[in-house]
């Protein structure tokens, strides 16, 4: 368990900005119990104009891991009211996965799934986890920079980028936590995480 970048008190939030303004929280838990580790994620956002609803997104995803080893995925999102879906398990085969953009496959040993808080995710093939299709992004080495927290703060962290399939900066503190993100979304915008 050693090797998992488990934050110390057991969590991690940020909140997702947006032009601005606050439009969501980002949530994970970290729950042991003997050598398996449960990883809850949940993700609500709400984008607005003049008080109306113009987009909501809810993500939930349970991610097993026995030792370091992931070993399960669950989860649903609703983007704006388009449902998707991720389902995998570790059988003799390997991680099986299918999701509702994917037919079923064994998934490459050195898969994880998105949900960015293992830095592991940067060294091979990434399993989308909201539909469950295995991605080959590019990801380069930005360096070490420093980071703005929520609470205005700042961190050294070390800076990914990532591209091709998705867009993404995601950065990570020198010890191993997950320190931020940020996103191009559909609209041409960019929302921005801020470690809670």
């Amino acid at each position: 368990m050693a090797a998992l970048p488990v934050p110390p008190a057991g969590w991690l939030a940020f909140r997702m900005i947006r032009r601005g303004s606050e439009i969501g929280r980002h949530t994970l838990t970290f729950e042991h119990q003997g050598d398996t580790l449960t990883v809850r994620i949940a993700v609500d956002a709400l984008v607005t104009l003049l008080s109306i609803p113009i987009v909501r997104y809810r993500h939930r995803l349970v991610e097993t891991w026995h030792g370091n080893t992931l070993s399960g995925l669950v989860g649903e999102t609703d983007n704006n009211g388009h449902h998707s879906w991720l389902n995998a398990h570790r059988t003799s085969e390997g991680l099986v996965v299918q999701g509702s953009a994917s037919g079923r496959y064994v998934a490459p040993e050195n898969a994880i799934t998105i949900s960015y808080w293992n830095r592991r995710l940067m060294d091979g093939p990434m399993i989308a986890s909201d539909d469950g299709i295995l991605l080959h992004p590019r990801v380069e080495m930005r360096g070490a920079e420093t980071i703005r927290l929520a609470s205005g703060a700042t961190i050294a962290a070390d800076h990914y980028n990532v591209s091709g399939t998705f867009k993404a900066d995601v950065w990570y503190e020198r010890s191993g936590p997950w320190a931020g993100l940020e996103l191009l979304v559909a609209d041409g915008s960019t929302v921005h995480y801020e470690r809670l």
